[in-house]
């Protein structure tokens, strides 16, 4: 209820009505999920020093922390080819941000969206810059868990960063066609088995465009892939990923949910 009213209010800018929202729907810190003191920031004090943000050591091709210094690429990326050209994470996926996830898919903390996106911008605003990103595509949901769910998490936050970005946003330009199987559980080739056929394009503004498709985790990369291969037959110069967590190189993080 809270976004909603801010999604509306905050059209004008007005820093006053912003205050008198924060009184009335107080935010919640996105990591631990307590309300935020009055003007206090998108984070709470203690938990701000604790984001485990990527760092400077992360493979180049898919953005996971690497294991050891000097590496250029992770483990998966070292023995398989992407589709996509290059893909950035905010935070690695720790217990942490696993709970944040899970209250921002299921729990109704529609919010945090735009918390993620406002730190995305800070931290990797200068890459999304140099890339000369034309549009931004959320990784849509199957119109069957869109219904259950009420939102997608991913549109929620790929809204929020194309407008701080000021680069176009589309939700309209792909679909999810096919109800995919959750990925957990899944290992690579049935994850890309799992994807066949999952996506269509249903508007050809991605023709000569460079594109930014944008979700909330980045596992294997099949996701990304699946999509990034129709939008590039689609016609678009290239397709690039930005997501708000990403697992570590070699690691065996329990992931969520679909």
């Amino acid at each position: 209820m809270r976004s909603d009213w801010r999604k509306w209010l905050t059209r004008k800018n007005n820093a006053l009505i912003n205050d008198i929202l924060d009184l009335l729907y107080p935010p919640r810190c996105p990591v631990c999920d307590r309300v935020l003191p009055f003007r206090s920031g998108v984070v709470c004090a203690s938990c701000l020093g604790q984001l485990p943000y990527v760092g400077e050591e992360y493979c180049l091709k898919c953005g996971k922390p690497l294991r050891k210094k000097g590496l250029e690429y992770c483990n998966d990326c070292s023995r398989m080819r992407h589709v996509f050209e290059e893909n950035r994470a905010l935070f690695y996926y720790d217990d942490r941000m696993k709970r944040s996830l899970y209250r921002l898919k299921y729990a109704g903390r529609r919010e945090y969206a735009d918390t993620f996106a406002r730190l995305a911008a800070q931290e990797l605003g200068d890459w999304i810059g140099h890339l000369g990103a034309e549009l931004i595509i959320p990784v849509p949901l199957h119109k069957s868990r869109l219904r259950k769910r009420g939102y997608n998490q991913a549109a929620l936050f790929a809204k929020s960063l194309s407008s701080r970005m000021h680069i176009p946003y589309s939700d309209k330009s792909a679909g999810r066609i096919r109800a995919t199987l959750p990925q957990k559980g899944l290992n690579p080739a049935q994850r890309q088995e799992n994807l066949k056929k999952a996506f269509i394009i249903r508007q050809n503004d991605v023709k000569s465009k460079i594109v930014l498709l944008v979700d909330d985790i980045y596992t294997t990369g099949s996701t990304l892939d699946a999509l990034a291969g129709e939008i590039l037959a689609a016609g678009a110069r290239n397709v690039y990923g930005l997501t708000i967590c990403i697992g570590r190189d070699g690691g065996r993080e329990e992931l969520p949910l679909e």
